[in-house]
């Protein structure tokens, strides 16, 4: 029987609209994710760790892409800012990455000064800032955000190291009781160095230890040879310096020109964790200093981890050295990835299935489910917010940093003492040009 126009028509408008529900399931499972990513490429943040965090994030979203994307569906597009090591340049980026872009996750922010206006903005918009990198507490303390969070560590976490590390070892190792150990704190005077240096004081005072000096100073500080006559007068037994790249090389080289000289000196991550930099400035003088910051995943034993995290490192590992040809891998590429790689496959993909898309809401709920043990990141800690309406909103509660030392050309973990590599060596030994 010959086929009626009207059925005709019926029955290619009902083709056509399950071609056209076919094509938009599969524009919807093909979606592609459009992440902002801000670091300082250039400007004095670059080399102090901007650039090697950078490079973990983009090997984190390399490899999810390489298997079909978020949730092997979903390819991720890196929309990328350059800071320039300034604030305004960051707010400004970010800014355009919101409202030109169009994209709803902002990822990376290496310095604590770029991320606590950053985070007062991207919430302020109702978008995800995820910070892979910048540490200071204030970002998070006392704010009750809601669309920002941070797996990395917090500077209050510094002090408690600090602290920690030298009320277990100054009987045994300085043959002093801690109440007679010195301490001398100095920091550059932005978000990130006041937050460490303040957890410093508080948890050294609370460990008894003597607080002799506590100074700051601005990063962009053209001499520092007044902070060493005040650190020659006070004749601290140790010092811990909060500092990026250029400030710390300025205080080491006139440290050492006024021969100033004391028991050790702590570090707390930035330029103290590039260490290939350093060596190449001072060679053996930074020798057994050091320095508290989240673990490069290559010093921990994968056998203590969950399965498939050695290998993942390794990977990691590899790709870093091939795009750097660097020898040693800094922190900071491990954090990059760590918390790039938590994002990728321990949020999105949960924002997607249960929560129905990749909107700022579904991801907020997404991040706040998360709930990783220990040993189930490439940095050894586990993941799990603080949720709305305590202190610290936001922020990763089972994050830790470790103490860690220059041996010779290369790093090793001295506490925790459960987890450490090597003994410390403390206080520094005759040989240092430091050394009292």
């Amino acid at each position: 029987m010959p086929t009626s126009r009207r059925t005709l028509l019926k029955t290619s408008a009902a083709a056509a609209a399950v071609v056209s529900l076919d094509w938009t399931r599969a524009r919807a499972e093909s979606e592609t994710v459009r992440i902002g990513v801000v670091y300082d490429l250039t400007g004095p943040f670059a080399a102090g760790g901007s650039v090697a965090s950078s490079i973990g994030t983009q090997i984190a979203i390399d490899l999810v892409n390489e298997k079909g994307g978020i949730g092997g569906k979903h390819k991720i597009a890196a929309v990328t800012a350059d800071c320039q090591s300034k604030p305004d340049v960051a707010i400004n980026e970010v800014e355009r990455l919101i409202n030109q872009e169009k994209v709803d996750i902002i990822n990376g922010v290496y310095a604590s000064s770029h991320a606590v206006p950053l985070a007062a903005k991207v919430e302020q918009h109702k978008k995800i800032l995820w910070i892979t990198t910048a540490v200071a507490t204030a970002v998070f303390k006392d704010k009750n955000l809601q669309y920002v969070f941070r797996a990395q560590i917090h500077s209050d976490q510094y002090g408690q190291a600090f602290a920690g590390f030298l009320s277990e070892h100054a009987k045994g190792k300085l043959g002093m009781e801690p109440k007679d150990v010195k301490i001398a704190i100095i920091h550059e005077d932005g978000p990130y160095g006041v937050g460490v240096a303040a957890a410093d004081e508080a948890y050294s005072k609370e460990a008894g230890l003597q607080v002799v000096l506590k100074e700051g100073y601005s990063a962009a500080a053209p001499d520092l040879s007044v902070l060493v006559t005040k650190l020659k007068r006070a004749k601290p037994d140790v010092i811990s310096h909060a500092g990026y790249n250029p400030d710390i090389t300025l205080f080491l080289r006139q440290a050492r020109e006024s021969g100033l000289k004391f028991k050790m000196l702590f570090g707390a991550g930035a330029g103290y964790s590039q260490l290939d930099k350093l060596r190449t400035t001072f060679a053996a003088d930074i020798d057994n200093f050091c320095n508290i910051d989240p673990v490069p995943a290559q010093l921990l034993d994968p056998a203590k981890l969950a399965p498939g995290i050695g290998d993942l490192t390794k990977i990691m590992l590899e790709r870093y050295k091939a795009k750097t040809g660097a020898t040693d891998v800094p922190p900071h590429c491990s954090m990059g990835f760590n918390q790039t790689w938590v994002l990728l496959n321990n949020v999105l993909p949960v924002a997607k299935d249960k929560y129905g898309s990749f909107d700022p809401e579904a991801i907020r709920k997404a991040a706040l489910d998360v709930d990783i043990p220990p040993g189930g990141t490439i940095q050894g800690y586990g993941v799990k917010f603080y949720p709305p309406g305590t202190p610290m909103s936001g922020q990763n509660e089972r994050s830790t940093p470790v103490v860690m030392q220059n041996a010779g050309e290369h790093i090793s973990v001295v506490w925790p003492t459960n987890i450490r590599t090597q003994d410390p060596v403390f206080p520094l030994p005759k040989s240092s040009i430091y050394a009292v």
